[in-house]
């Protein structure tokens, strides 16, 4: 079974009945495939407010441009890479002049020098100073000249000093152009071909044109040389293509003014970033913020309100409107009745209506101000440090511009999910990790809890080992509620379930009357509730799974589940089997509640099978915080799982057979043995003892020199016949054929590094393995020797 938080009604009850610990978490998410009614209606209300208030505008400006989409793409769509290119040196000759007078440039897009309209120079530069205010010649384009200009934007260490101004193809030279007023040409065609501006070119691809033209520079002697050079280069985010700057026309949403806002926002402490690093981060795009553009060339989306007159300048001439109708009307009061409207093609930027979410899938512009404040949920959680941009900061610019507040008090920021090897996923390396694969294969709540464990703002390595291991813990999850189910009482037997309901664990009357391994899960439980509450308040997520991970399995069900079989299912009392029922069913439903957000499906399909389910998990009360606890309990029964661990890896190291019970002699002190005693059924299913010989006692017994000695603390003590455990004499002669051969092994390392020809040649790597391998040995051959040792000690007795 599964839950849905249905959101996007208008109503507050949707909102309201989610605990304040699960409503923190809720996770927003959107898709630019989730187009409704009410989120269409509010991005063309966005649109025309913005238009309405002079802060949409239409223009030809520098974009990034995507050849094989052809559309226009937002800077933070475009991804930055280091990669090997070339430097190509061009000779531009200055008119006028001698064959010795030219100028040198360096450029690594030779296609784009068609569309030069100036050379520029430092004015500091001496080596090019008598040329300031002469015309160049621009290479391949029949003696068209252009100005050479000198600016202190010019970095004079780079290449030759000599900067080619090719205002259409080329963000920082088309703001010199705008500067100083030069001319602006575009060589290029929306495909990435060049046009007629480049002449015999024209309709040649970029970097075919690019291979042509330096040919044909080296034939008529302009080409100076060319040498490996890495760039920057630009690629889309979507396409992985090189991306193009172009000149186009598209609509803009001025910035300044919502970015002041939000950054206000933050400074007033009306919002929270978290890790706190990202807020200097978020602080700085918003004050260097751009225009955004945000019409696409695409043919889905939201279609931008804007119509055109027919006839009519396109630029000067349109109408913004909600409906055709209302266009329509605007334009015949206007031009008059026979006129004939069309509507703009493009399509709004995902990520418009992607800021609008928080409000418009609650009513918006239906919805008053004042109810926002009350819809919105206190944090969103959010995957990786661009979403910061994308779309955190514009929901908060546009939820105070539309709403009046911000849509939430908290950003709570993860790393990118990254393979095993820490790299980025992408096609090219073939390391994608599809989630719908990995959900089917491991499981939806698998992956949630893996992918929560991630530290704030740090990136997560995904990989299969923390999958399966995740998913195991999943199946330990169920697989304990199958215990607990199993072991409940029938829902017929009202007496049971009477008795069973009378237990109360919030009291610390009641939980010191508990047996010691309940009084001791119980306290643990209340301490981990009160640790896992202060984790979630401060959002480290990442701590709260691994301690309930840890309590869950390494407590619960490691533990508290073996302990109380005794009471289950060897106990003759009934009332002991009901406060272990009680416990059982106290404890899991907790850990479910602390579990939920983490893993929603198991843990409410867990919820739903228990007994008198009367609401979803998803809606209960969180667990109450500072209940008692016994330190004493707990200090106890860590004494009994020391000892019982010391049986455990003893048993272990004699190879006992697992079915074997036996004898065993408990030695400590009265106060120890009085509590220890008391749990004796426990101490022998956990220690596989012959529950008929365990003894309990103040001093040694009589058979300690044949015994194997454990020491589990200052006050406790065990003594495990030998007999019990092992043949001794076929023991002894195991030992000896193995100390032999161990032996062997030894020596020959040690010869390998005595021997000066070995640790002088062979690699260093090498040499420090061979050291680790005998260091290992030799404390192996100790053990080995101390073991047979004692087995002929105890034969001889």
């Amino acid at each position: 079974m599964s839950s849905q938080i249905e959101f996007g009604s208008g109503k507050k009850s949707m909102v309201e009945p989610l605990p304040i610990r699960l409503r923190d978490l809720v996770l927003l998410v959107i898709g630019p495939e989730n187009i409704s009614p009410l989120m269409s209606r509010a991005v063309i209300e966005a649109f025309v407010r913005l238009h309405e208030k002079g802060l949409i505008y239409q223009g030809s400006y520098m974009v990034n441009w995507s050849p094989n989409l052809q559309t226009a793409v937002s800077d933070l769509e475009v991804e930055y890479s280091e990669e090997p290119g070339t430097l190509y040196y061009i000779k531009y000759r200055v008119a006028g002049g001698s064959r010795s007078d030219y100028l040198t440039i360096a450029t690594t897009r030779p296609e784009t020098l068609f569309g030069d309209t100036a050379v520029a120079v430092n004015p500091e530069d001496e080596r090019y100073s008598m040329y300031i205010g002469r015309q160049a010649i621009v290479p391949m384009t029949f003696g068209r000249h252009v100005p050479i200009i000198s600016d202190k934007y010019v970095d004079k260490d780079f290449g030759t000093g000599v900067l080619k101004i090719s205002p259409g193809h080329d963000h920082n030279d088309y703001l010199l152009a705008r500067k100083l007023g030069l001319p602006i040409l575009n060589v290029m065609n929306k495909d990435g071909t060049l046009n007629e501006v480049a002449g015999l070119y024209c309709g040649l691809d970029r970097f075919e044109a690019r291979k042509r033209l330096w040919k044909e520079l080296e034939e008529t002697g302009l080409a100076v040389k060319k040498e490996p050079h890495i760039l920057r280069v630009p690629r889309s985010q979507r396409g992985g293509e090189i991306i193009e700057p172009l000149v186009s026309k598209q609509w803009f949403v001025t910035m300044e003014p919502l970015a002041d806002k939000a950054l206000k926002a933050v400074e007033r402490g009306e919002l929270t970033i978290m890790p706190e690093r990202f807020e200097k981060i978020y602080n700085h795009w918003l004050s260097n913020i751009k225009d955004w553009c945000i019409s696409r060339q695409l043919w889905w989306g939201h279609r931008i309100p804007v119509w055109y007159i027919e006839g009519k300048d396109c630029e000067e001439e349109y109408i913004v409107a909600r409906r055709a109708e209302e266009a329509l009307q605007k334009a015949r009061e206007k031009y008059g009745q026979n006129v004939e409207i069309y509507q703009d093609p493009d399509v709004l930027d995902t990520w418009f209506s992607s800021a609008l979410w928080p409000f418009s899938t609650l009513g918006w512009p239906d919805v008053s101000s004042e109810d926002f404040k009350h819809f919105y949920p206190t944090t969103v959680l959010e995957t990786g440090h661009d979403i910061l941009f994308f779309w955190v900061a514009r929901m908060v610019m546009m939820g105070i511009e539309f709403t009046g507040t911000v849509p939430f008090s908290n950003v709570y920021l993860h790393g990118l999910i990254r393979d095993s090897q820490g790299r980025k996923m992408s096609k090219t390396l073939g390391n994608v990790i599809d989630p719908i694969d990995t959900i089917k294969e491991y499981g939806t709540d698998a992956l949630r809890f893996t992918l929560a464990l991630g530290t704030a703002g740090q990136d997560l390595n995904l990989s299969m080992e923390r999958l399966t291991a995740n998913k195991a813990f999943t199946n330990k999850l169920w697989n304990a509620g199958k215990f607990l189910l199993q072991n409940l009482p029938s829902l017929t037997d009202t007496s049971a379930w009477e008795t069973l309901l009378t237990h109360k664990f919030h009291q610390e009357e009641s939980l010191l009357c508990l047996p010691l391994p309940e009084c001791w899960v119980v306290s643990k439980l209340h301490v981990l509730v009160d640790t896992v509450t202060t984790s979630y308040d401060k959002y480290f997520f990442g701590d709260v799974g691994r301690e309930i991970y840890d309590f869950f399995w390494g407590d619960f069900a490691d533990w508290y589940i073996e302990a109380s079989k005794a009471r289950l299912y060897h106990s003759e009392g009934q009332s002991v089997a009901s406060i272990s029922q009680a416990v059982l069913l106290y404890v899991f439903e907790n850990i479910l509640k602390m579990l939920h957000p983490f893993m929603p499906f198991v843990t409410e399909e867990l919820w739903q099978a228990l007994p008198s389910r009367k609401e979803a998990l998803v809606v209960s009360c969180w667990p109450q915080t500072s209940l008692p606890r016994d330190a004493n309990s707990i200090r106890r029964f860590e004494n009994l799982q020391v000892l019982i661990r010391a049986i455990r890896n003893a048993r272990a190291e004699y190879s006992v057979e697992p079915s074997k019970r036996i004898s065993a002699s408990i030695v400590a002190n009265s106060e120890v043995i009085q509590y220890i005693s008391k749990e004796k059924e426990v101490l022998a299913l956990l220690s596989r003892l012959d529950l008929q010989n365990v003894h309990f006692t103040d001093s040694l017994p009589g058979d300690a020199n044949q015994s194997v000695h454990l020491v589990a603390g200052e006050s406790l003590e065990a003594y495990l016949p030998l007999a019990d455990m092992v043949d001794i004499s076929a023991e002894v002669q195991r030992l000896t054929k193995r100390l032999s051969k161990m032996q062997a092994e030894y020596n020959g390392l040690v010869a390998r590094l005595n021997s000066p020809k070995f640790v002088e040649k062979a690699p260093e790597e090498i040499v420090r393995g061979v050291q680790e391998k005998a260091a290992e040995a030799k404390d192996k051959l100790t053990l080995t020797k101390n073991r047979l040792a004692f087995l002929k000690s105890t034969v001889s007795v």
